[in-house]
């Protein structure tokens, strides 16, 4: 047996009849014995000790499990160990009974991937019917009353005391005494946006005036108020300008000015001398336009 490099190498067959030498045999798990590649199965080499290996299972009438012979026991003894430990005749339905949608008329069976269950109603549907209009969904349920913590509250808010109140004469006062609050606030805002909007007219009318001021006003102006000293490039326009501010502004009232206009050069002049002189000075002494 082998080769005189390798003694060892190869073994016989265990099988009387065979004999075959393998130099790779097989052993047997169950007996442990070397078997060629032709007898390496049990039911070749008819094995003694092959059913501790073997797999018998029997599904349970009552409640749809298996239950697995063992090769050592006797199977009713392994029945009725099953019968009176772990049978339950509730599971039959659970195993045996297919979902299907509950909608009237759909016959989809529910399985892992097509079932969805509904956010409001809480019931799976299969994916046809998942959304609310489609199997008639109820809506949310309501909150159980009967819930431990929602009679802890009816009972907290029943032992809350109530304050006492006349039926019918606290009420109408109440109502009485908001309605003038309310009216007497009304009343002093209305007076107040009035006082406000005059207030806001009279700073606009006087921005306006200071504005017409200054742009009639200029450097080069040769016509001086006596009041404000604001100067002005023609007469026409200081007394426009005192007969619209310096007339109309304050309560006591102011005496008039009196302005001599030149007639050659329409200059304005309070004083009849100094208008005397300008022209005596400016125009060659004479009067005359």
């Amino acid at each position: 047996m082998g080769t005189p490099q390798f003694p060892d190498l190869g073994k016989h067959c265990s099988l009387p009849d065979c004999k075959q030498i393998d130099f790779l045999p097989f052993t047997c798990d169950c007996c442990h014995k070397v078997f060629c590649l032709d007898h390496r199965s049990y039911n070749q080499h008819q094995c003694p000790k092959a059913e501790r290996h073997d797999v018998t299972v029997v599904i349970c009438p009552l409640c749809a499990k298996g239950v697995r012979l063992r090769p050592d026991e006797n199977p009713h003894i392994t029945w009725e160990n099953h019968v009176n430990v772990d049978c339950d005749p509730s599971n039959y339905d659970k195993v045996t009974k297919k979902r299907k949608c509950p909608v009237r008329g759909c016959k989809e069976i529910l399985v892992f991937s097509n079932t969805i269950k509904c956010r409001d109603c809480t019931v799976d549907h299969c994916l046809k019917h998942r959304f609310a209009p489609d199997h008639s969904c109820p809506g949310p349920k309501k909150l159980d009353t009967g819930f431990a913590f929602m009679s802890l509250l009816n009972r907290s808010r029943k032992e809350e005391p109530k304050p006492k109140q006349s039926p019918a004469t606290s009420s109408t006062k109440w109502t009485s005494s908001f309605l003038n609050a309310a009216s007497s606030f009304r009343a002093s805002a209305e007076a107040g946006m009035s006082k406000l909007s005059n207030e806001i007219s009279q700073k606009l009318q006087i921005a306006k005036d200071g504005a017409g001021q200054s742009s009639s006003s200029g450097t080069g102006g040769t016509e001086l108020c006596p009041q404000c000293g604001a100067r002005f490039s023609s007469v026409t326009t200081l007394i426009e300008h005192v007969e619209k501010i310096h007339d109309r502004s304050g309560n006591q009232a102011r005496p008039k000015v009196t302005v001599d206009v030149c007639p050659k050069c329409s200059r304005g002049f309070c004083d009849p001398v100094a208008l005397v002189e300008h022209v005596e000075r400016d125009h060659g002494g004479t009067s005359r336009a």
